[in-house]
């Protein structure tokens, strides 16, 4: 592969914001004498998405060849690690992808979609289970922190899964074993017991107060807003509002205030990871809908993309770019990370670049 110049996303310190660079990569990293803004190539590191579901199909669990192609087809969007947070299928080999993999979902029974998650008849055994489940994945356990309870008629709500203790006991029989812990959450009243419990990520946290973020960004809390997923809540309302009135009206309320909470993440310092909740119901390879979402809500474009890749991997532990030589990166001709790039990098064309 020919060395390639153009504007590279680069940070000088771990702390540092990530902003563009004109530079050239080769078998090493080398940056010139800057020159005016204007048109690319513009090189990122693998963008990231940290909520993505490969074994989860339309109809329920995927098959391998419904993984492969959806692991490809994320790989195609620039996105070039995924953590899975919660899978009802084994693993695949889905390299030159790295896909991160939480294990399967624990919920309690009839409070998440039917046939993907553990069911725990007894809540109590939460911190044994999860004890199991970090066996079984790449370093994360994922629960269902609330959903709505069908049992209780037109009251029925969004309600929490799990008493604090509970989740206290659970989080730290995953942090004993040397996991970490993603919570699905949507409603405001499971999120104090999570804060309590110190999980590691709330995936949507769509009802979280500013007080809540703020305590979240103290404990190193980070959250996965999914905005994607935030804006199918009028559908979500609507389907259930004959039914459920009352659950319905949660849904509408928490979308009403979406700009507000987003704003109150952003203004606390959560640190927020993307995630497209791609599976089931939701398509694979939308990681740039859902960054122009983080722009439509108030992000800068570079702010966006550093928190999609340079900030994200560091979450995750994965590599980056570093002058000895790059570690997977995304090309781009416009709008870096906003549009689909032009190539991805790595694997065997990555050696092939470092043989240059």
């Amino acid at each position: 592969m020919e060395p390639i110049t153009g504007w590279v996303l680069w940070r000088d310190t771990p702390k540092s914001p990530a902003s563009f660079r004109w530079g050239t990569l080769s078998s090493g990293l080398s940056f010139h004498e800057e020159k005016t803004p204007g048109a690319g190539p513009w090189i990122t590191p693998g963008l990231v998405d940290v909520h993505a579901h490969l074994g989860i199909g339309e109809t329920g669990p995927a098959g391998q060849e419904d993984a492969l192609r959806a692991a490809q087809t994320n790989w195609n969007s620039g996105v070039t690690a995924i953590r899975e947070p919660g899978s009802p299928t084994p693993p695949v080999d889905a390299s030159p992808l790295t896909v991160i993999r939480a294990g399967r979902h624990i919920a309690r029974p009839k409070r998440y979609l039917r046939g993907l998650a553990i069911e725990l008849e007894n809540p109590n055994d939460l911190p044994k289970v999860v004890a199991q489940q970090t066996q079984t994945s790449d370093g994360w356990v994922k629960l269902v922190g609330d959903w709505i309870d069908r049992s209780n008629g037109a009251d029925s709500d969004l309600d929490p899964l799990w008493d604090t203790h509970i989740l206290v006991d659970a989080v730290a029989a995953a942090h004993d074993n040397g996991a970490r812990v993603a919570v699905h959450a949507f409603s405001r009243p499971a999120i104090d017991s999570l804060l309590e419990a110190r999980v590691d990520t709330i995936e949507h946290g769509s009802g979280m107060t500013f007080d809540h973020a703020v305590e979240a960004a103290r404990l190193g809390i980070a959250v996965t807003p999914t905005l994607g997923q935030v804006e199918l809540f009028p559908s979500f309302a609507g389907d259930a509002k004959k039914k459920y009135p009352r659950y319905a009206h949660t849904m509408t309320e928490l979308f009403d205030h979406r700009y507000q909470w987003f704003d109150d993440l952003r203004s606390a310092g959560v640190q927020l990871l993307p995630g497209t909740d791609a599976g089931g119901y939701q398509p694979h390879g939308e990681i740039q809908t859902e960054l122009q979402r983080w722009v439509d809500y108030g992000m800068t474009e570079t702010e966006v993309v550093d928190l999609a890749t340079w900030r994200a991997r560091d979450f995750l532990g994965l590599p980056s770019l570093h002058p000895e030589g790059p570690e997977e990166f995304v090309i781009f001709e416009e709008r870096p990370a906003l549009t689909k790039p032009v190539s991805v990098v790595g694997g065997a064309d990555l050696l092939q670049c470092r043989r240059a």
